[in-house]
């Protein structure tokens, strides 16, 4: 489909804030109403409807925002909790909880900045994590489990829709939630997320198609956190 409006402008109603192209609301691909509750979510999505040039095909990967809202409407908030429940299965591996057995100096590296982040959710949510040295699944305390999907539980849908970007992308519930609690910024987490793969190029020597990749794996994750940064 290619750019047919000429005006796009935003209006608020008791539904929230309503993105308008030549004063008629955009609808969702399920036909729903395109209404967010932030002011700040829908300048971004309007700038995203605003910024297609004329005679210019959508291109739905271009507006990464309105794509976030688009699946809370559709896809999270018609059932939250089971969706919710899907997300909540990171609990049982969070990247922080495995840690290498060797070389020593990784075990150190890893050990020094994973392990605040995990003490950090424990004292928060008042929880505990077993630290897993190797590769192997080990379950984590079902009470951590539990805790952990109860936060997920209390997250609006839209929050829902920024943590199913950020969680698979991160391999990390901890540091999703650290974002939306804001007790972290996610640029200051992308490096230690990626603590693995920057240590094997440390070593190795950097392969561009491993570079372009993590590059591209960044830009969603800090497109997410800024979704929920809208929020604030």
């Amino acid at each position: 489909m290619q750019k047919f409006w000429k005006e796009a402008a935003i209006s608020h109603d008791e539904n929230g804030y309503n993105i308008l192209l030549d004063g008629r609301g955009i609808k969702t691909p399920e036909k729903r109403s395109l209404a967010v509750p932030h002011i700040k979510m829908a300048d971004a999505i309007l700038a995203e409807w605003d910024g297609v040039a004329d005679g210019a095909k959508i291109d739905p990967a271009a507006m990464p925002f309105t794509g976030f809202a688009n699946a809370a409407i559709d896809k999270i908030a018609p059932n939250k909790a089971e969706f919710a429940e899907g997300l909540g299965q990171y609990a049982e591996a969070d990247l922080f909880c495995y840690h290498a057995t060797s070389p020593q100096e990784l075990v150190e590296r890893q050990a020094a900045i994973w392990t605040p982040r995990l003490n950090w959710a424990a004292a928060y949510y008042g929880v505990e994590f077993t630290i897993i040295h190797g590769i192997m699944h080990q379950d984590q305390p079902a009470e951590t489990r539990q805790k952990l999907r109860g936060a997920l539980n209390g997250l609006s849908a839209w929050q829902l829709a920024a943590m199913a970007k950020l969680i698979p992308i991160s391999g990390s519930l901890v540091a999703s939630l650290m974002i939306v609690e804001n007790a972290e910024a996610a640029d200051a987490l992308w490096p230690e997320i990626c603590l693995d793969e920057l240590w094997q190029e440390e070593q190795w020597g950097a392969d561009e198609f491993a570079i372009k990749n993590r590059r591209d794996r960044e830009k969603d994750f800090l497109l997410a956190a800024q979704f929920l940064k809208f929020m604030d």
